[in-house]
């Protein structure tokens, strides 16, 4: 069967499943989008990778790659490879140079595994023909917004245009100490966009 590449597209809070989050894939070429929601720990798990922050101490992804890593294991591919019931079935591929080994795993723990070993992800044609979402252009416009744009959920951002430039960076540390990755990264684009004015 033929592969589709996808790319991460968006990743936001569901607004039809409490305690949920929506992560859109998209076909590299072409406009069809593929919505996935997953548990809030991967989709923050997602977002600290592709934010490029630096948890305190390792998270289960950033363990599993330090002890596939340890023993020269790469993940090369994660395949989104079926779908049942709206239930998304993934796999990961692995290989020690020698040998490659295809790993079953759920399609959010696989998408953050594939953000931090940089590989490609995959799907087959007759999943996207079935899940997939045609945007037209104006649509993809507004998806195609980087995940620092786009909250992860409702926060008072007011509350942040109060604080000093000094008292965001002591409550970004803190949020970091603490593993409040979801405000660390709030904090840190309101720290961005005041660098940019």
């Amino acid at each position: 069967m033929k592969k589709v590449k996808l790319e991460i597209v968006g990743l936001s809070y569901s607004q039809t499943q409490t305690g949920a989050y929506a992560l859109v894939l998209g076909e590299k070429k072409g406009k069809r989008r593929l919505p996935i929601i997953i548990g809030g720990f991967e989709a923050q798990a997602i977002a600290i990778e592709l934010e490029k922050m630096t948890p305190s101490r390792p998270l289960t992804h950033d363990l599993f790659k330090s002890f596939a890593e340890g023993f020269n294991i790469n993940v090369s591919e994660v395949l989104v490879y079926n779908l049942v019931d709206g239930i998304f079935f993934a796999k990961i591929i692995t290989s020690d140079g020698s040998k490659e080994v295809e790993i079953d795993a759920r399609t959010s723990d696989a998408i953050a595994l594939a953000v931090r070993f940089n590989c490609p992800i995959n799907t087959y044609e007759f999943i996207l023909s079935q899940a997939g979402i045609l945007l037209d252009d104006d649509a993809i416009a507004g998806t195609e917004s980087t995940l620092e744009k786009q909250e992860l959920h409702e926060i008072e951002e007011s509350d942040y245009l109060k604080k000093s430039t000094e008292e965001l960076k002591q409550m970004l540390d803190t949020a970091l100490t603490e593993e409040d990755y979801e405000k660390a990264s709030h904090i840190r684009d309101e720290l961005n966009n005041r660098k940019k004015s």
